[in-house]
């Protein structure tokens, strides 16, 4: 084997690295220096954000490494430094949980798991071999059920980490029953092997492709929190510290949203009308609607974000039905729309519990009153995540839609048409937030005025920054067009 064929993997090299920093600085460093390890992640972390921007990590041409098991390109790189973008925005947050007396001893566990996770996300992405792809997709789901547990004097948290970890692995196991299934029909587990074989299949094996792919698709819409694989997200979200919350709505969500595109694309491409057409229109359908409704009813903000982030998912499926390069821009611009926005209602949610503990929607009954700043930052997010004009959010959707509807088929049309009606029903709810905190009015406030910490502010200064600066730049968009080769 030839050594020099880890150059291709500089992320992801360079990210262990940065673990191995994170790690040897917890191991050895004094109690003194130990206060410094939160400080020194995101530095650390916020320079190799910067430079993974850099022409020599984007590079101008796709490249294979490892007999083809490994792939990078500029797409694969752009997707990856968005969301080493939101990873940072995490950090930054949570810097003022980690250093509270019930989670400062375990703060270094907290940043080397997390730096695990992003690398199994890395190779879930760049994976063009199921067994490079099953490998990062445990190394991303593993150390989460740890994260998930953090708060241990908690009895939420274990709970809401028994189920993710038992969902985690019943998820594996349909998905390694399906690619067994895949694994039988092709004779390979190369992505590239396996188009060839689907292309050249008999309509005989076309009813064993299909419940290989109903398995395949099922074991990834757990990781999507599609409907019906959703049932563990409400629990575990509202169970798990609120940094480790808002680091699965979004990072994971998103890595899990792009190697599900490059699956369907690159491997089941060629049996899309015969095969996964009808199984991704059904899947979206349930997806978006089911998180809605199941939204309206919640009163705790960390489920109800679990439900909104459900129906999050169904819209950014509709960039695989594009199957373009529009499609891909699309899926990219959204998901860097929903970190911003999603990053800025848990940045909210997690000052105010830092502060106070308080996070039902009847606790923010008032908050302008007390918190202007607070409810202006939520308030902004509620309406990018609705896709109300001129936030980010309408244009994420925007481009969303259109990418879907340039397939031209009628079944498309009738698609988006339900997307566009659930549109209106998630503005209903998210404005119910909007209502608390500006309209109802209370004898006596729940969430008292604070300053909340610097961390937390900088956090939601940047993801107010991208709500306002995606929505009225088209530059973003432009330039993830040009990067996926449209």
């Amino acid at each position: 084997m030839d050594y020099s064929q880890f150059l291709a993997m500089k992320q992801e090299i360079s990210l262990l690295v940065l673990f191995l920093l994170v790690f040897l600085s917890d191991t050895f460093a004094s109690n003194r220096g130990c206060k410094t390890i939160g400080g020194l992640t995101c530095v650390l972390f916020g320079l190799f954000t910067l430079w993974g921007f850099c022409p020599v990590v984007i590079g101008s041409d796709t490249v294979t490494a490892f007999e083809g098991m490994y792939e990078t390109s500029p797409a694969i790189v752009a997707i990856k430094n968005i969301l080493n973008v939101g990873v940072l925005i995490v950090l930054i947050q949570s810097l003022k949980w980690t250093a509270s007396e019930n989670q400062v001893i375990r703060r270094g566990e907290f940043y080397e798991l997390l730096l695990l996770t992003l690398f199994g996300m890395y190779l879930m992405m760049s994976g063009r071999h199921f067994l490079v792809f099953v490998i990062g997709l445990e190394c991303a789901s593993l150390p989460l059920a740890a994260m998930v547990a953090f708060n241990k004097h908690r009895y939420e948290s274990h709970e809401a980490a028994a189920k993710y970890i038992l969902t985690a692995v019943f998820s594996s196991a349909v998905l390694l029953m399906g690619l067994s299934f895949v694994y039988g029909l092709t004779g390979s587990l190369y992505y590239g092997h396996i188009a060839d074989s689907m292309f050249s299949a008999s309509t005989s094996n076309i009813v064993m492709l299909v419940v290989a792919l109903a398995f395949v698709i099922s074991g990834l819409g757990f990781k999507l929190s599609l409907v019906p694989f959703h049932l563990w997200t409400a629990d575990v979200y509202q169970g798990a510290p609120t940094s480790v919350t808002s680091y699965l709505s979004v990072i994971s969500k998103g890595s899990a949203a792009f190697a599900f595109l490059v699956i369907l694309w690159q491997v089941f491409g060629q049996v899309y009308s015969e095969a996964w057409e009808w199984m991704l229109y059904a899947l979206i359908i349930l997806t978006i609607t089911i998180g809605n409704l199941f939204a309206i009813r919640q009163q705790n903000l960390k489920r109800f974000l679990a439900f909104s982030s459900i129906s999050q998912a169904g819209y950014i499926m509709l960039g695989i039905i594009g199957d373009n390069a529009m499609g891909e821009a699309a899926l990219m611009f959204y998901i860097l729309v929903y970190i911003f926005s999603n990053l800025a209602a848990f940045g909210v949610i997690g000052a105010i519990e830092n502060n106070c503990g308080k996070v039902s929607m009847t606790d923010y009954n008032g908050l302008y009153k007390t918190n202007p700043r607070l409810a202006v930052t939520m308030m902004l997010a509620m309406f990018s995540l609705a896709g109300i004009p001129p936030f980010a959010g309408f244009f994420s959707k925007f481009f969303i839609f259109t990418s879907a509807i340039n397939q031209g088929s009628v079944a498309i049309y009738v698609l988006v048409l339900i997307a566009l009606i659930n549109t209106i029903i998630s503005l209903y709810y998210y404005l119910l937030v909007v209502k608390a905190m500006f309209i109802k009015e209370e004898d006596e406030f729940t969430v008292a005025p604070f300053r909340s910490a610097l961390t937390e502010r900088i956090g939601m200064w940047v993801c107010v920054a991208g709500i306002l600066g995606l929505g009225l730049v088209s530059w973003f968009y432009d330039s993830l067009l040009s990067v996926v080769g449209f």
